[in-house]
C-alpha cells in the first residue's frame, strides 16, 4: 500500500471531501464536521485538528483531535475521535500509522497527553495507549472505555 498521512491544515481544499467522508462513516451531522474543520483551518488554536490517510486521492483512513468526544469527563482533554479505516484497507497498519502521526504532531505543539473513548478492548494498546477508566457518553446510559496516551 502506498498512502500518505496529511493534516487538513496542509490540504485545506480537502475540507468538503473530508467532512463528507467522516459524516458517512460516523453518521454525525455534516455541519458538526464542517464547523470543526473550519475551526481547525482558522489556526487560532491547536485543537481541533483533522488528519487523513490518502491513497490515490482516496481517503482510506482518518481521525480528529477535539476537546471532548461527547462524554462526561470534560477534564480529560483533548480527545482523539472518529478513528476509522476503510474496510478494504484494514489490517495494513493505517490506523496505527495515523495514531502515531497524531501523537507526534500533537507533541510538537506542546500537547503530550491525549485521550480517546472506544468500545475496542485490545486495539489501542498496540500503539502505546493505556486503559484509564470508564466514562459515560453524553445523554447515554452506556459506558465507554477511556484510553490515555502519554507522549
Amino acid at each position: 500500500m502506498d498512502y500518505q498521512i496529511v493534516r487538513l491544515t496542509d490540504k485545506p481544499k480537502m475540507k468538503e471531501q473530508a467532512a463528507q467522508w467522516f459524516h458517512k462513516k460516523w453518521n454525525i451531522p455534516l455541519k458538526a464536521y464542517t464547523d470543526s474543520m473550519d475551526d481547525c483551518l482558522t489556526l487560532k488554536s491547536d485543537i481541533p485538528q483533522w488528519y487523513m490517510a490518502i491513497e490515490n486521492n482516496r481517503i482510506i483512513g482518518g481521525l480528529g483531535v477535539i476537546e471532548n468526544d461527547f462524554h462526561d469527563r470534560k477534564d480529560l482533554t483533548p480527545n482523539v475521535c472518529a478513528v476509522y479505516t476503510e474496510t478494504d484497507r484494514r489490517s495494513n497498519g493505517v490506523a496505527g500509522t495515523l495514531l502515531n502521526f497524531v501523537c507526534t504532531d500533537m507533541k510538537s505543539k506542546g500537547i503530550d497527553t491525549l485521550y480517546l473513548i472506544t468500545d475496542h478492548t485490545s486495539f489501542y494498546e498496540r500503539y502505546g495507549w493505556e486503559f484509564l477508566c470508564m466514562v459515560q457518553g453524553d445523554g447515554e446510559s452506556d459506558m465507554f472505555r477511556m484510553y490515555i496516551h502519554r507522549g
